[in-house]
């Protein structure tokens, strides 16, 4: 892998900022920044493209009380087992669980097991962290 140096000729306010913001984040140098920023670019395209193999985690905060949110949570995992690498429960109150899906799978197919969880009736907040297996990502 070789390195490569180019410019980048930007307004001198919004580097002001850039630099102000990556100082502050503990970046060392502008290259490892921008480097960051460009993986994220490509990180994001495999998600866009939906047939990419993909990792990310599927995070929840449940009512545990709600009628039959923890049966379809669990038959849910159940479902995708060959997507659904591993989960952790953590008990957040008496009635209050958050639970922490890790996924790895085809982006498209990632997506529908997000939404399939997030629209659960019960759940109270959840998010889906899309990231990348690090295969292709130098």
């Amino acid at each position: 892998m070789g390195i490569v140096r180019f410019g980048v000729s930007i307004p001198k306010e919004l580097l002001e900022k850039f630099d102000g913001i990556i100082e502050e984040m503990g970046y060392t140098n502008r290259s490892e920044a921008i480097r960051d920023l460009i993986r994220d670019m490509v990180v994001r395209h495999e998600w866009q493209l939906g047939d990419e193999e993909v990792a990310g985690t599927i995070t929840i905060v449940y009512n545990h009380d709600e009628a039959d949110v923890v049966r379809e949570l669990l038959d849910l995992q159940h479902e995708y087992l060959n997507e659904i690498v591993s989960s952790l429960h953590v008990h957040m109150d008496e009635h209050n669980c958050l639970e922490v899906i890790v996924v790895k799978g085809r982006a498209k197919k990632i997506k529908k097991i997000a939404d399939r969880l997030l629209s659960l009736k019960g759940v109270k907040h959840g998010k889906l962290v899309m990231t990348t297996t690090g295969r292709d990502i130098v």
